[in-house]
């Protein structure tokens, strides 16, 4: 029997890979195995297409090629400007942006991009020439005070921990929390929704160089119209991180007011998550920062990496074709589903339900911390990540809540049925889930019991759920 494309591509490749270092090989195959027999619900992650994976490992990633597309430091970078210009081409098409630079590696870098492009647009040149030179991995807090003096103690603005925003919008272990003098909004206690006149209050007394809007972990549609209102109004440059939802805005999912290119002077994304492309991040602008942003490279990233952009090129064209969105609207609705089937069980649901792709679950109703259940459903073959909730009484790291995500399920082609079903089989580990005790009998916030013979089940039944809707089946590594 012959084999298609895809099979004797990646067959091949771990051949090659084998004769080199069969652990490496042996690795990727059980990484393959493992995602198609996992009910995997992590909001952050998707499956690439063959080809959007085939375009990462090729020659490209032995090339040097810092500087932008006809404006490099190496010689021979021709092939390389092609996929940039490619990459950018499909980016700005696709999201109706003036400029696209498609460099950054990843999420923060992208955020960094932008901060710098922001800093370097709105304050004066000599500081910031030798805040760029100074040798920051070793300041001390004092230091990176008298730093954000030298940048004229610039302020960010933007959305809490624990409201669902990102640690990349200015929180202290982060270095932007480094760069700016920070505040948070948080959300409506009642609601768990963003208060608009709460954000312009705070806008208004703090005055912020960058207004942040975006989020990892608040499962509603942002009005990015009335953000940038409250942006306008005190000055500040309205910023927009759209990693998570950024598939929905390229399906047309998300338009009007809830699409953030129109309305936000910058705006960062992964490349990964919804829009189900390869690892990495992106800008998009209007021309007024164009060139700022264009200096990413040497300004806060190392040298590009050709392959991934031309990952991001496929990537990119893919979305653009007519069944992106589709696949972007079935997102949102199985995540609707989702969440009615656990409402339906009495399980709570932060804002009460999702306008996006995620759902966040408080598990303190269950009697469990975040940490003891995301361990329990992983015992039970169901792979989610534990996650703050709003005021959340057991902080960022054992957290009081999960977070889960319909991109990559969407992706294997399981539906408003299936999410119900999903939706069984989380509620059934969670409400047989115990908390646990510490060896001197006080209570853990780690520890838990979960019968291994209702974990096995559940895995079960879990793997039967994904029988009809198998990953990569075009794809027989033999």
């Amino acid at each position: 029997m012959s084999l298609n494309a895809e099979s004797t591509a990646f067959r091949s490749a771990l051949e090659v890979i084998r004769a080199v270092e069969p652990r490496v090989a042996d690795a990727i195959g059980a990484e393959l195995a493992d995602q198609r027999e996992s009910l995997k619900l992590i909001a952050s992650e998707n499956y690439a297409s063959p080809a959007t994976l085939l375009a990462m490992g090729n020659w490209f990633s032995d090339k040097y090629a810092e500087g932008t597309v006809g404006r490099r430091f190496y010689a021979g970078c021709q092939n390389v400007d092609t996929v940039e210009a490619l990459a950018a081409e499909h980016a700005r098409e696709l999201f109706g942006a003036a400029h696209a630079y498609v460099q950054p590696h990843s999420g923060i870098d992208a955020n960094l991009v932008a901060f710098w492009a922001i800093l370097a647009d709105r304050v004066e040149s000599p500081a910031l020439k030798k805040a760029q030179v100074r040798q920051v991995n070793d300041l001390t807090e004092t230091d990176w005070f008298a730093l954000r003096r030298e940048l004229g103690n610039q302020r960010m603005l933007g959305m809490s921990l624990d409201a669902g925003g990102h640690l990349t919008h200015g929180f202290r272990p982060n270095i932007s929390g480094k760069m700016f003098d920070q505040r948070s909004y948080g959300t409506d206690p009642a609601t768990g929704l963003i208060d608009y006149d709460r954000v312009a209050e705070a806008a208004r007394e703090f005055k912020p160089l960058i207004l942040v809007a975006g989020y990892s972990a608040y499962p509603r549609k942002v009005n990015f119209r009335i953000m940038r209102e409250i942006a306008d109004s005190v000055g500040a440059t309205f910023m927009v991180d759209m990693a998570h939802f950024a598939g929905l805005v390229a399906g047309k999912v998300f338009t009007g007011d809830f699409d953030p290119v129109p309305h936000a002077h910058i705006v960062t994304t992964t490349t990964h998550k919804s829009l189900r492309g390869p690892r990495g991040g992106m800008v998009l602008c209007g021309p007024e920062l164009a060139d700022q942003v264009d200096r990413g490279c040497p300004m806060v990233l190392g040298g590009p990496l050709p392959h991934v952009m031309g990952a991001k090129a496929v990537a990119l064209a893919e979305a653009r074709r007519p069944d992106f969105a589709d696949y972007a609207q079935r997102i949102v609705d199985n995540a609707q589903a989702l969440a009615e089937g656990l409402l339906r069980r009495g399980t709570k649901l932060v804002t009460g339900g999702t306008d996006n792709h995620l759902v966040l679950l408080d598990v303190s109703g269950y009697g469990l911390t975040g940490r003891q259940a995301e361990q329990a459903l992983l015992d039970s073959g169901i792979v989610t990540n534990r996650n703050a909730v709003p005021q959340d009484p057991n902080g960022a790291w054992y957290t009081s809540g999960i977070r889960i995500g319909t991109p990559a399920l969407t992706t294997r082609g399981l539906g408003v049925a299936e999410m119900d079903a999903t939706a069984e089989l989380i509620h059934t580990v969670l409400s047989q889930t115990q908390a646990g005790s510490n060896p001197d009998g006080t209570p853990s916030k780690a520890k838990y019991v979960l019968d291994p013979a209702l974990a096995d089940k559940i895995s079960k039944q879990a793997s039967e759920l994904l029988t009809g809707f198998p990953l990569y089946p075009a794809v027989d590594l033999g």
